[in-house]
């Protein structure tokens, strides 16, 4: 097995004081580099992490900080097998980013036993702040319950109440796909039938066809990434769309419409955390990380790789300690506040706690320039967005 491993930047200048380990505050981005989840995340989310240490500005707190990155190749023994070298061998202190759901339950448990830290971005699986919370980790940018809570209950309450899911088969799928079906059934909707896929498919056709042939409303897609688009795509080849079946992308990132375009995109519906055109600040940190990266506007898991890196060095410079521990509590302790995700706060089970946005996919006639894809149909305040800390069955809540 080989792993991509390669240090990305330094900022170097006097030793902190306080308990720093062997002088550097170490970060290692891990996730897809050259699969599925390549473009949402990737290269995008090294850029990210390195705007967060740059804007910090290691220098004037006599930090050092150093940003190494890896590929896990969607695979739980890879990333694992990289998780343990960063932390044994090469001093990481904190992970970051780690999209897919099956790596990011596998690191989460590694980095609680070394004591160090997690922050999570591109991995949606509820159970990170549920049954499988760690007081080492902190899920930032969105998660299964808050997707099924923002779309599921949005098109069940305009007339959309029969659904069929279309589900990737591994972890992240199965929990989409269970978080979703609770909100369609708790607003009064039906589940006709559900289909599992492997991870990743290329040829959906087969299940496409069985989504088109139970005449549900919904087809509600609990994946993600190029087998989302890849499903939008042949399943408006086989006129679904046209025959008044609608898709609901359950997680649906900006680069999976750049990539299908607005003409197969227009009119679907979905939920995100961050959305480069919100307001000024989400404009001009979207156009600063556009010109580092081709041109393209951030993801919200590249944003949330940006906004946890920046906050999780905050809570390092207030202890004078990469202990990661410590670190995590002094994350939940302090308020966060950045140009992305505004201010909020992480609650006790790590998760991180900001509105989320209902979004539904633009006409190509009403696009006024490139990535401008999205119109706003609603806010899901802080306080709903997310599933309540006493139903997440959290041993760290538990025990409280």
């Amino acid at each position: 097995m080989s792993a991509l491993l390669i240090v990305l930047l330094s900022f170097v200048t006097r030793p902190a004081a306080g308990q720093i380990s062997d002088g550097v505050v170490k970060i290692g981005v891990l996730n897809d580099e050259l699969g599925p989840y390549a473009v949402l995340a990737g290269p995008g989310s090294r850029v990210a992490a390195l705007m967060a240490v740059e804007d910090f500005n290691p220098a004037a707190r006599g930090l050092k900080v150093e940003v190494v990155f890896a590929d896990h190749q969607n695979n739980p023994e890879v990333g694992a097998a990289i998780a343990r070298q960063w932390y044994d061998t090469e001093h990481v202190d904190v992970i970051v980013d780690v999209p897919t759901t099956s790596v990011v339950l596998a690191i989460n448990q590694i980095t609680r036993q070394k004591g160090k830290a997690l922050l999570v971005s591109g991995a949606g699986a509820s159970d990170l702040t549920g049954k499988s919370c760690s007081p080492n980790t902190i899920h930032w940018t969105y998660d299964t319950w808050a997707l099924a809570n923002g779309t599921a209950r949005a098109l069940v309450n305009s007339g959309g109440d029969t659904w069929f899911f279309l589900t990737a088969d591994y972890v992240f799928g199965h929990t989409l796909e269970r978080d979703a079906e609770a909100v369609v059934l708790q607003n009064g909707g039906r589940v006709l039938d559900k289909v599992r896929h492997p991870f990743p498919t290329l040829d959906f056709s087969p299940f496409l066809l069985k989504a088109q042939s139970s005449k549900a409303k919904i087809i509600g897609l609990a994946n993600a990434g190029t087998d989302t688009t890849n499903a939008i795509e042949q399943g408006t080849r086989l006129g679904i769309v046209q025959g008044g079946q609608r898709f609901a992308g359950l997680l649906v990132f900006l680069t999976d419409v750049h990539g299908l375009g607005l003409d197969k995109a227009q009119g679907l519906m979905l939920t995100e955390s961050f959305y480069w055109d919100l307001n000024p600040d989400t404009r001009a940190w979207s156009t600063r990380f556009a010109r580092r990266h081709w041109g393209a506007m951030p993801t919200s898991a590249q944003a949330g790789v940006y906004a946890a890196v920046l906050h999780y060095l905050k809570a390092v410079d207030a202890l004078k300690s990469d202990d990661g521990t410590r670190v995590v509590a002094q994350m939940k302790a302090l308020p966060t506040d950045d140009p992305l995700f505004g201010k909020g706060a992480i609650r006790p089970d790590g998760r991180k706690i900001h509105p989320m946005y209902l979004f539904e996919v633009k006409k190509p006639s009403e696009s006024h320039g490139p990535w401008d894809f999205y119109k706003l149909r609603a806010t899901v305040p802080a306080a709903e967005a997310f599933r309540p800390m006493d139903r997440g069955d959290c041993p760290l809540v538990k025990a409280k």
